[in-house]
């Protein structure tokens, strides 16, 4: 279909143009009366200008970033008080496209505003950016223009959003004390091998003894590391690439996020603060009025981890099958009894949508707790391995002194 460029002028006098996609010049200039702009000049694009119009988006998308959560909370926001004051959507697009810091968002809404200047709802546009809009945040936009809320809408979602940076970080800062003690060990371990332990295997020969075992083993895995040093780097080269590329499979995705879950202390807190996003999610969405299945759908979606989103995905299969959504819950394994009771509470007095924003701040508060304390939690784990790293070094390094230093008592 192609492509016309035009030039018009809005209700209020203003100069507007932009990009539509049609199929005949007649019909561009009927969308265009249809949105209230009444067009002065229509030329169809050539294939030159629209391959330039698409090398520019793709240099400006390469060049900057994906728009962050801050930079949707603020768009919401804005929308929210601007809808809110009366500011019909188009022109609160248009302005909010204009200043914007974010130019991947920029053309993003402008892209917006030729999408409703051409007929379609907000909702509609907004899926032709699945990159940037979540599924959940396009569907709570569609409730919000079948009821009329959209303003209270974008309200709800800038706090669901906030919400959602605040658990990320949460579970960002739980993997960022281990991970960098990890490295740090990896990092000395090399430079041990590198360099310490060669240093003293010259002084080990002129013994002219058999040294014991812990030393034969350190010396041995120190003379690999420097003769193949760069076959070690190709084996974690390929390891890692090999893991990434795989967990970017259908499989491998679910089993690292499933692993994500069960890791020793952290998958606690991973597990917890994913089950409060789908908690404040779920609850966000009904209390929209998006229907019982139709929201369980869009939540395992918009949780960010496969493996809990199948678990959500078998609820929906439950309820629709006739089951409860507490007895779908329970079978899960994933709640604990009491947001089961919570739940059921919910059911039994229609209130579903306040117990679920209820776990969610349950699961909110233990997170934080976890987080808070997980320092003293991992400390003595991490002290263990580090002292019986060191133990090692220390008897392959010195029982061989201490055997030179018996020898030449003895004699």
């Amino acid at each position: 279909m192609p492509i016309f460029e035009y030039k018009g002028r809005n209700n209020q006098g203003q100069s507007v143009d932009g990009n539509i996609e049609a199929n005949s010049a007649d019909a561009v200039a009927t969308q265009l009366l249809n949105t209230g702009i009444t067009p002065i000049d229509i030329t169809q694009a050539t294939k030159e200008q629209v391959s330039k119009d698409n090398n520019s988006l793709n240099f400006d998308f390469n060049k900057n970033k994906k728009p962050t959560i801050d930079d949707l909370v603020l768009f919401s926001r804005q929308m929210y008080t601007l809808l809110r004051a009366g500011v019909p959507i188009i022109r609160s697009i248009t302005g909010l496209a204009d200043t914007t810091r974010n130019q991947v968002l920029q053309k993003t809404l402008h892209s917006l505003r030729i999408e409703i200047e051409g007929g379609h709802e907000l909702s509609t546009a907004l899926a032709q950016h699945p990159d940037i809009f979540s599924h959940l945040f396009i569907s709570m936009v569609q409730v919000g223009e079948n009821t009329g809320n959209l303003d209270e809408v974008f309200l709800q979602i800038s706090g669901y959003l906030e919400r959602e940076k605040n658990t990320k970080d949460q579970i960002k800062a739980a993997m960022r004390y281990p991970t960098f003690v990890i490295i740090a060990i990896a990092i000395a371990m090399f430079i041990i091998n590198m360099w310490v332990i060669p240093t003293f295997a010259k002084v080990f020969a002129g013994f002219g003894a058999e040294l014991p075992l812990p030393t034969r083993i350190l010396l041995g895995i120190s003379e690999f590391t420097v003769n193949y040093w760069y076959v070690i780097a190709g084996i974690l080269f390929i390891t890692l690439f090999s893991i990434r590329y795989y967990i970017k499979t259908e499989k491998g995705h679910w089993q690292w996020d499933r692993l994500m879950t069960r890791i020793p202390i952290i998958g606690s807190i991973v597990l917890r603060a994913t089950l409060a996003r789908f908690a404040r999610s779920f609850s966000m969405s009904l209390s929209a009025g998006v229907p019982l299945v139709t929201g369980l759908t869009l939540v395992s979606r918009a949780v960010d981890n496969v493996y809990v989103g199948g678990h959500i995905a078998d609820m929906r299969n439950g309820v629709e099958r006739g089951d409860t959504l507490t007895r779908t819950a329970a079978a899960t394994e994933m709640f604990t009894p009491l947001v089961i009771q919570m739940l059921t509470v919910g059911e039994e007095t229609g209130n579903v949508d306040d117990m679920l924003t209820e776990v969610a701040d349950f699961y909110d508060r233990e997170v934080d707790y976890d987080v808070k304390n997980l320092t003293s939690a991992i400390e003595p784990i991490l002290i263990v391995f580090i002292g019986a790293m060191v133990l090692v070094l220390a008897l392959g390094v010195f029982l061989p002194m201490w055997d030179l230093a018996g020898a030449a008592q003895g004699h």
